[in-house]
């Protein structure tokens, strides 16, 4: 079990090495189209399935909570949590609307759509986008694999250089981290130094 755990952590640690050599220029632009959006007036809203889900809920709290300082809440809202609004869509649409119907709903403008799939395949994740810029929305796409389709039709892909679901959700967090990080630094002008 040992050799296992200590494989699983240098396997994690290497993903993350190579994708902060190869995607921290989209990382950064990632960051600023946030911040952009968040100084105009906007909000993040995102969506995911499954883990990727999770990590949407995960990101939009670290937005409205704390993330390292205390500070005014910062708009953000996990598309994946209502799930009297997932179920109705789902059953009386289809699934895969579930997440443009609702960005129909709640998108504008200067709002930016998070659009996570490690595959970059998921349907309901393809078409969120599709919506998102029909409706004038900035689109980012955290994937992984070749990219899929998502990374083609998002305005900015951050592509996870692994095919190894796991290792691709552990590397998205840890971008999504260091965004919120820099995010409540430059919208809050706080010193974590």
């Amino acid at each position: 079990m040992e050799n296992k755990i200590r494989s699983v952590f240098k396997e994690s640690i290497r993903v993350k090495e190579k994708t902060s050599r190869e995607q921290v220029e989209v990382i950064v632009e990632i960051t600023r189209l946030i911040i952009g959006s968040l100084k105009n007036g906007g909000k993040v809203l995102l969506c995911g399935n499954g883990g990727s889900a999770a990590d949407c809920q995960h990101i939009a709290c670290e937005f409205i909570g704390r993330f390292k300082k205390d500070k005014k809440p910062l708009p953000a809202i996990a598309l994946s949590t209502d799930t009297s609004v997932l179920t109705s869509l789902a059953n009386d649409y289809s699934y895969e609307l579930v997440f443009a119907k609702q960005l129909s709903g709640l998108g504008k403008k200067d709002d930016i759509l998070i659009a996570i799939s490690t595959s970059g395949m998921a349907p309901n994740i393809i078409k969120a986008v599709k919506t998102a810029k029909d409706l004038g929305l900035k689109t980012a796409a955290f994937t992984g694999k070749d990219g899929g389709k998502l990374a083609a039709l998002a305005d900015i892909a951050f592509i996870v250089p692994s095919h190894d679901t796991p290792r691709i959700q552990e590397t998205h967090i840890t971008a999504a981290h260091a965004i919120c990080e820099i995010a409540e630094e430059a919208l809050y002008k706080i010193d974590t130094t």
